[in-house]
């Protein structure tokens, strides 16, 4: 009782967990399903929440019985352990089909079961440039069960170097090109193609059996950030500081395993020179450090991030343009493939759990190095801190204000 009163006070939803012998089924006890039967209505009065329910775990195997407030009784059939390497436990064994020709190749590594594990992701890709468009086409070809798209932008005629897919016709060529007048340029770029309906193609084209999803529109609407509620893994490949907060918050809050991918050449102030050039890997799982914590969310972009495109502009120099930043198709490779890999390794139980968990690293072609960090963990983090951490609805998402 006590339990559940503070499961009402705090928020949260009381489940009850407990272990039976076995070690690849398990099922409740009669003794258990009565207990329910007779207590569970009272439990969902006490809490006010929205369900109440219970897990009984094997070695390798887990059943559920939830209740919810709407009177509905649900069994678990899938229970997803997020971490590295992730894990999926049911009731008793599955026997997956074989997977089929077209993945005969990969399924030699981690066997018709990694395949069909891979067939019941759920994946979203932020951002669909240079990186994106790649962790887009890998994902496909690996043969994951759905992907959501998400990016506001058109292609441009400069994207066409480094974005998977997209042709000269998708950025309207003809109409956008550098001699062509401003007017008609601009009724160009109007009329381009949707980095994600380019994404989508491709995506379709390399699977037969994926789902596509495609959202043109900014991530940090509240209904497209819902979207992503849902998903088994978040890939960002997106710039904005108002987007690594919203995905740093998923992660903790939803845990919702995400991994944040990119390329930078950043130059020196004077004279235009390289100063650095590298490709960066971050992915986070729940419980440990975020990107806050690890300071690459500037407080100072994500107040610029929420004014408006106007107001914006009214602040800075006149010599303060919008100028893009350098970007090159294999840099974004080396990233999307570092990242996509890992995440494949872990869902497929590739990877050993005595492995370092969730390996944050740049790669730096210039002087030849991959520098790997150690995650921080701020306590009070209000990203992945107490204050998110497992909340689920209870705490708003930070997305745009209506």
């Amino acid at each position: 009782m006590h339990a559940a009163e503070s499961c009402a006070d705090d928020q949260l939803i009381y489940v009850a967990v407990h272990c039976h012998g076995g070690i690849d089924r398990v099922e409740f006890s009669d003794i258990d399903m009565a207990s329910h039967e007779r207590g569970y209505p009272a439990l969902l009065d006490i809490t006010q929440r929205p369900a109440v329910g219970a897990l009984v775990f094997a070695r390798n195997a887990v059943a559920g019985d939830l209740w919810l407030a709407d009177g509905t009784r649900v069994t678990i059939d899938r229970l997803q352990v997020v971490g590295r390497p992730q894990l999926q436990l049911h009731p008793e064994p599955r026997r997956p089909a074989h997977a089929g020709e077209a993945y005969d190749r990969q399924s030699r590594i981690f066997g018709d079961r990694g395949q069909a594990i891979l067939a019941t992701q759920r994946v979203a890709i932020i951002g669909l440039g240079g990186a994106g468009s790649l962790v887009n086409e890998y994902v496909a070809r690996l043969g994951v069960g759905e992907i959501l798209l998400i990016d506001p932008d058109r292609i441009e005629i400069s994207n066409l170097s480094r974005v998977v897919g997209a042709r000269r016709r998708d950025a309207r060529s003809l109409l956008t090109a550098e001699n062509r007048p401003e007017w008609v340029r601009r009724i160009g770029r109007g009329l381009a193609e949707p980095k994600v309906k380019i994404a989508a193609r491709v995506a379709r084209e390399a699977s037969r059996t994926v789902t596509v999803t495609t959202v043109v529109d900014d991530v940090l609407e509240p209904e497209v950030a819902e979207m992503l509620k849902d998903c088994d893994h978040i890939f960002l490949a997106a710039d904005a500081h108002s987007a690594r907060r919203l995905v740093d918050v998923l992660t903790h809050q939803y845990f919702i395993p995400t991994t944040q991918v990119g390329a930078k050449v950043s130059l020196v102030e004077e004279g235009g020179e390289i100063a650095d050039i590298f490709s960066a890997v971050r992915a986070s799982v729940p419980g440990d450090g975020c990107l806050r914590c690890a300071q690459l969310i500037s407080p100072v972009l994500l107040q610029e991030e929420a004014k408006s495109q106007g107001e914006r502009r009214r602040q800075r120099y006149l010599d303060d343009a919008d100028v893009p930043s350098p970007s090159v198709i294999t840099l974004n490779a080396v990233a999307a493939a570092h990242a996509v890999n890992d995440w494949m390794m872990s869902v497929t139980g590739l990877t050993s759990d005595l492995v370092t968990p969730d390996r944050w690293m740049t790669i730096h072609p210039l002087i030849d190095e991959t520098v790997e960090y150690s995650q921080r963990i701020d306590p009070r983090c209000p990203n992945c801190g107490p204050a998110r951490f497992a909340r689920g609805d209870a705490r708003r998402l930070p997305t745009k204000v209506r």
